[in-house]
């Protein structure tokens, strides 16, 4: 038995994007030579790999079992090329997912002084929710994530297949617009916050799941103004006055400092710790490992 690069690249193609069609766009093949690559696959390993479910292809235990050793001979087989094409140079594509507030105020530093002691500069970033970068770890579409949350992210902590460890940490805030009248109070309580409309993230957001664990359940009467996908059009709702906004103070700071928020400052700790994930069946490549050894002792520079 003989097994190509190119059917793997299929099978990963197709366990990551769950349709032939969206599958042969992304490889630039054609749907019928997609199909056939993962029914010679599946022939040639005696197992079937994927179950339809509602016109889609979901892995099935087989399926699972075999993408980690297939993400890694791909893997290795990009770093061959590359190595005896580098003259030495530390080599490889990185994929990298972060969380909105991480990908927005920390990664661009993060990621120009990784290029600066390293001179690799072949990565990708993608910015999402934090439940969107854990789907995308666990399904080898990412190389390492760097996430926030409290809620959903805590539950995928007991997940065997994903490695979590502290990284940095951050203080959240509540902010208001300047003529809003609790900007007007010097001592703000808990019960100055009852009834009042907040603008919150969407589903999946670590913002949001802490302001759910941390706020929510000490109010009796609160209600969602808007849901948002980002952290800007936040900032420009609670500067125009549509609600109350709890945010991260690295993402507010500069609203805050040019007078377009007001922060109000409460008896309460609003600590959040962020995340550093990865796969933990993800190929160790000397790139990965040189790059979550620098993220690990990374520091913010004030």
């Amino acid at each position: 038995m003989s097994l190509s690069l190119r059917q793997l690249q299929v099978f990963v193609a197709v366990a990551q994007e769950k349709t032939i069609t969206a599958a042969s766009s992304l490889l630039f093949l054609s749907k019928p030579a997609v199909s056939m690559a993962i029914s010679e696959l599946e022939s040639q390993l005696g197992h079937k790999l994927f179950e339809r479910v509602n016109n889609r292809l979901i892995l099935n235990d087989q399926g699972h079992r075999l993408l980690p050793m297939a993400d890694e001979l791909l893997t290795r087989s990009d770093e061959i090329t590359k190595v005896l094409n580098s003259n030495g140079e530390l080599s490889g594509h990185l994929r990298l997912g972060a969380s909105d507030t991480i990908g927005n105020q920390l990664v661009p530093f993060l990621l120009r002084d990784f290029r600066a002691q390293s001179n690799h500069i072949d990565q990708e970033l993608v910015i999402s929710n934090s439940q969107s970068i854990i789907d995308r770890l666990l399904a080898f579409e990412l190389d390492i994530g760097l996430i926030e949350g409290q809620g959903e992210t805590k539950h995928h902590l007991g997940n065997d297949d994903l490695h979590m460890e502290p990284w940095l940490s951050d203080d959240m805030c509540i902010v208001c617009a300047i003529d809003h009248p609790l900007a007007q109070k010097e001592e703000i309580t808990l019960f100055d916050l009852e009834n009042h409309a907040w603008l919150l993230r969407e589903t999946g957001s670590g913002t949001r799941e802490h302001f759910l664990s941390r706020i929510a359940p000490r109010l009796e009467d609160w209600t969602v103004a808007f849901e948002l996908r980002t952290t800007e059009a936040i900032i420009n709702c609670a500067a125009a006055g549509l609600g109350l906004a709890y945010l991260s103070t690295l993402a507010a700071r500069h609203a805050i400092s040019n007078k377009r928020l007001n922060k109000l400052t409460l008896p309460l700790d609003l600590r959040r710790q962020y995340w550093l994930a990865h796969h933990k069946s993800k190929h160790h490549s000397l790139l990965f490992e040189r790059f979550l050894t620098f993220t690990s002792e990374w520091q913010v520079n004030d």
